[in-house]
This record gives structure tokens, C-alpha cells and sequence, in this order.
């Protein structure tokens, strides 16, 4: 079984919603993302989004843009990222997913070559935000095709039958946005209960929801209305900048965040 879908197996059958911390392949240094990782499953991750470095990214803010212009800077590249992920793979059980531009994926030969090699450096699904809907049909077969998770997002301005439709494309897990907009950290405090409740009218798969989720408040208020996993991302890496700009080692500041976000999680059982 897919590693995404196994663990949310073995979270469904304890009754338990996971966190899923994003990281920014390649930041703040060479080599960080294969520290990185293990350091987020120790705190508890079972899964782990790993941003490919992309110079113009669509849906990202401020804080994940200006980590993913530092790591091409220090010479990330796509393949530099698979290299650190292959390095780790055999010793982690995390589902390590890839949220990638669409333009990453045709610059790499498009979705058939793109997906062989990411399912060789050991990532078990794609997050592709900025493919539209009506023109994923080759990617969901290649995904399908190599056992990689696909998901795809959905907005809270998403017509319903649309959000229909796109939930039943997606495997591993489905996407949804807690706000309009781009990443970043919010003061506000999510509301998602109709629209998770109305997606799991028409979807067995688990549903994830980010944008804006920074504190293990929000992370709660996330899983109490019905989400399975909590994504979180710009407040993860503020906090690993932060601990640079400080002289602190960021790979143990994500991993101490990481703990910190986890108290969020409540048995839903």
C-alpha cells in the first residue's frame, strides 16, 4: 500500500488526525531537507510536504517564496531535492509528498518522466497547485500508474459540483484551503466544518486543510471541524529562519515546533 494511504489507514483505525508539516526542499542549506525529515518524524509527522524550489511560485507568500528563492540561490534544484529524499528513504516510514509547480513537472519531461523519477527518489505522492483541473487528466494517470498519491486543491471558492468532481480525482487525500489567497500565517481562526463535512458526502479519502494554519490552536480547531490532517507550512518555516537570524539550529527548532503544533491534535474517536 502507498505510504500516504497507509498511514492515514493506521491513524483512521486509531481514531487519530495527523499533522503534516511543510518544509521547503533545500532550505536553509544543502543537505538540510535530509536532516529535516527525520527530525519532523521523530516529533511525530507521519507525513511531510517537501516544496520544490520553484523561482516563481503561485500559491506561496511572502515567507515560503522568499525560503524557496534562498535554497535556488544555494543551487537546489529538483533533482538536488530527490537526492536528499533518496538518501533518507529506506530508514523513514514518512509519506513524503512533493508540492510541485506544473512547470517543474514539464520542464522535467513532462508528467510520465516527471512521476518515474519522483517515485524512484522515494516520495510516495504530488501536490501540483497550479495544474488546472480540466488538464490533469494525463497526471492522474501517471500517478495512478506508479502508485503515487495525487492531490489536487480546493478553494472555498470552489463551485460545490466542482469540488465534487475534483475530491473524486484525487488519491491519498484531498486538499482543501482554509481561506482565499496564498500561503502565509493567519491570526484568524479557521472555518472549514461545512465544506469538509460536505466533501466526505462524496469521498472516502481523508481530507487535509491548510493556508493559514500556524498555532496548535488552529491545528485543534482544524481537526475538531472534521479535517484529518493539518497543514502547516509558513509558520514552520518562520520559525526555522527565525531560529538562523538567532544563531539557534533550525533543524532542531522544526523539530521542537513540530512537538508544539502536535499538542493540536485531538483523539477524535
Amino acid at each position: 500500500m502507498n505510504r500516504v494511504a497507509n498511514n492515514f489507514f493506521e491513524l483512521s483505525a486509531l481514531s487519530e488526525p495527523a499533522l503534516m508539516p511543510f518544509v521547503c526542499g533545500g532550505f536553509p542549506r544543502p543537505g538540510a531537507t535530509a536532516q529535516l525529515l527525520p527530525a519532523l518524524e521523530r516529533a511525530g509527522a507521519k507525513f511531510v510536504e517537501v516544496g520544490i524550489p520553484f523561482s516563481d511560485p503561485v500559491a506561496d507568500g511572502p515567507v515560503i517564496a522568499a525560503a524557496m528563492h534562498e535554497a535556488l540561490q544555494n543551487g537546489a534544484t529538483p533533482a538536488s531535492v530527490f537526492d536528499e529524499v533518496r538518501s533518507i528513504r529506506e530508514q523513514s516510514r514518512l509519506a513524503i509528498i512533493a508540492m510541485v509547480s506544473y512547470s517543474i513537472v514539464h520542464r522535467m519531461g513532462g508528467p510520465a518522466a516527471f512521476c518515474t523519477k519522483a517515485k524512484e527518489a522515494g516520495f510516495d505522492g504530488l501536490i501540483v497547485p497550479d495544474i488546472p483541473f480540466d488538464e490533469s487528466t494525463e497526471l492522474q494517470a501517471e500517478c495512478k500508474k506508479l502508485d503515487l498519491s495525487l492531490s489536487l486543491l480546493i478553494a472555498p471558492t470552489t463551485l460545490v459540483d466542482r469540488a465534487i468532481a475534483i475530491a473524486k480525482a484525487c488519491t491519498g487525500f484531498v486538499y482543501l484551503l482554509a481561506r482565499t489567497g496564498i500561503t502565509g500565517e493567519s491570526g484568524g481562526m479557521p472555518e472549514v466544518a461545512s465544506r469538509v463535512q460536505r466533501l466526505k458526502e462524496h469521498t472516502d479519502l481523508p481530507i487535509a486543510v491548510g493556508f493559514g494554519i500556524s498555532t496548535p490552536e488552529h491545528v485543534k480547531a482544524v481537526v475538531s471541524q472534521g479535517a484529518d490532517a493539518a497543514i502547516v507550512g509558513s509558520a514552520l518555516v518562520r520559525r526555522m529562519r527565525d531560529a538562523l537570524a538567532n544563531r539557534r539550529d533550525p533543524i532542531a527548532e522544526a523539530e521542537s515546533f513540530t512537538r508544539e503544533l502536535s499538542r493540536g491534535l485531538v483523539h477524535v474517536g
